[in-house]
């Protein structure tokens, strides 16, 4: 599964929008994920980032967000529905 660069936009938007409902920033992220700094930044960006990265940091940042508190901002294209192509692709759980 390769997203076009509109689903990849997108993703990046919700993906940061969350990173701020969380009250989490990217040094946060790096201890969370144990991730180098380079990592989280292109998985957030989406830039050259693993796939499985992408699901990881969908799902923690989607995580962290309910345990802030905070109603996640809804994924438009890493959605459940999607994860189970990911499965078969990637191996994402």
């Amino acid at each position: 599964m390769s997203l076009n660069g509109e689903q990849r936009l997108t993703t990046v938007r919700e993906l940061r929008a969350n990173l701020d409902l969380a009250g989490l920033d990217q040094a946060q992220l790096q201890q969370l994920t144990g991730w180098s700094p380079q990592r989280v930044a292109a998985t957030l960006d989406l830039d050259h980032a693993d796939p499985v990265d992408a699901w990881q940091l969908r799902d923690l940042l989607e995580q962290a967000t309910c345990d802030a508190g905070r109603t996640p901002a809804t994924f438009t294209v890493l959605t459940e529905s999607a994860r189970a192509a990911a499965r078969g692709w990637f191996g994402i759980d």
